[in-house]
């Protein structure tokens, strides 16, 4: 996701109410006015009445007939199928292979043991971040997945250092995985539904979150990876183009799974404290900002070899030690009393009126009942339980800084 998607999807913070079911019809009666890109799903996201948008060029459910936070309940109680398909996907290949991908992003790619994966980020020379990426070792490549709304930027970036490192004779290729989709199901019955469907001799149970494989799905090779983007156990399943469409229908026949779309998937993830890039993070934000440091390991920061280092890393450092702390910190927040979500571009005051923020996300949670969302602040006013005041449409509103994430993590760890 990012925010020129997130434009398209501004009635999903608004949940299932009928702003959010008039906003998805109109959409959906215009963008096909428009040459859209479609994902395999798109006409099964049809037949399920999913209400299509335009997303960043591509037609994509926002919600079904069940309504945002119906779909958003149901990913936390049982399972939810969510097409991905937009998302790029990319085979790295090659002796360097590990080395190549280092330069351009700031995680431990060559400690990465085989079928594990990581979070990681890709930085420019000052430091911001230009997507955000989950980076697996498939044994004899890489497999990487990047966000749809930066692939076109990604791909360029890449490329660039992609021709400049064959041209030192590294030996390196990268390629787009075109021939497959993906899909995500997300939720705490997704193991039980996905064992179904995968051989008698595999061991689910032994697959920790954030690894993947690949495994036979009703006699087709697949990628699965222990991951998600909802907080939820649950798989991102990459799948032969081909053969998508029958394993998806497949899966939404389990009595356990529903269908669902951005709408719940953007605010899921704001429950389980996830950042949308574009909003949360951009090019201008750094890994200290955004309190995404730990991605950067210890061997990372005394190798200080990826593109942006050197602002970076003395962000990460204290003050004693000679580090030069970040001017803001990305804060989660909870709006107090009865009152609307505070929007993205929502000012932020401190309690003497000074300006000291902004926010980059929020919505009303279905989990919690309450508003939430996220917020850039300055530094002296990050810690939790700051009280905060947003300006919503003329009216002063109170709110206090609060620990992410808001709904804990259901990440799986086999026993």
């Amino acid at each position: 996701l990012n925010t020129k998607m997130l434009r398209s999807l501004h009635c999903s913070l608004r949940l299932a109410g009928s702003s959010a079911r008039q906003y998805a019809s109109v959409k959906c009666g215009s963008c096909f006015k428009q040459d859209l890109k479609k994902t395999a799903l798109f006409g099964l996201h049809t037949e399920y009445s999913g209400k299509m948008v335009d997303f960043a060029g591509w037609a994509m459910p926002v919600q079904y007939k069940e309504g945002i936070k119906e779909s958003h309940i149901h990913t936390r109680t049982s399972a939810s199928v969510f097409d991905v398909s937009h998302m790029g996907q990319l085979r790295i290949e090659g002796n360097d292979r590990a080395s190549f991908l280092e330069s351009l992003v700031v995680g431990d790619i060559k400690g990465l043991p085989e079928s594990a994966g990581r979070l990681t980020l890709f930085t420019n020379e000052n430091g911001g971040i230009i997507d955000d990426s989950v980076v697996t070792n498939a044994g004899d490549h890489l497999y990487v997945v990047i966000n749809a709304g930066c692939k076109d930027k990604d791909m360029e970036h890449i490329g660039a250092h992609l021709a400049a490192a064959k041209g030192k004779g590294m030996d390196v290729d990268v390629m787009e995985m075109e021939e497959n989709s993906l899909i995500a199901l997300q939720g705490p019955k997704a193991a039980t539904v996905l064992s179904r469907f995968l051989p008698d001799s595999f061991n689910l149970a032994a697959m920790n979150f954030m690894t993947g494989v690949e495994v036979d799905i009703r006699g087709v090779k697949c990628r699965v990876t222990r991951c998600g983007y909802t907080g939820e156990d649950g798989f991102e399943v990459s799948i032969p183009t081909s053969n998508v469409v029958s394993i998806t229908e497949e899966l939404l026949g389990q009595e356990e799974v529903l269908p669902a779309g951005l709408g719940a998937r953007d605010s899921l993830r704001l429950e389980a404290g996830l950042c949308l890039y574009g909003n949360d993070i951009d090019m201008t934000t750094t890994p200290a900002e955004a309190v995404l440091g730990w991605t950067i390991s210890k061997n990372r920061r005394e190798e200080a070899n990826f593109l942006g280092a050197d602002r970076i890393l003395p962000q990460l450092k204290k003050k004693s030690d000679g580090g030069i702390p970040p001017e803001r910190k990305r804060v989660g927040f909870v709006i107090t009393g009865k009152a609307a979500p505070a929007r993205q571009g929502t000012r932020i005051m401190s309690a003497d009126g000074d300006e000291i923020g902004q926010v980059t996300s929020g919505c009303f949670s279905p989990s919690l009942n309450y508003p939430i969302g996220m917020a850039y602040v300055k530094r002296d006013f990050a810690k939790v339980e700051t009280p905060l005041f947003f300006d919503v449409r003329g009216k002063k509103i109170e709110g206090e800084v609060r620990k992410m994430p808001f709904v804990p993590a259901q990440y799986y760890k086999a026993p």
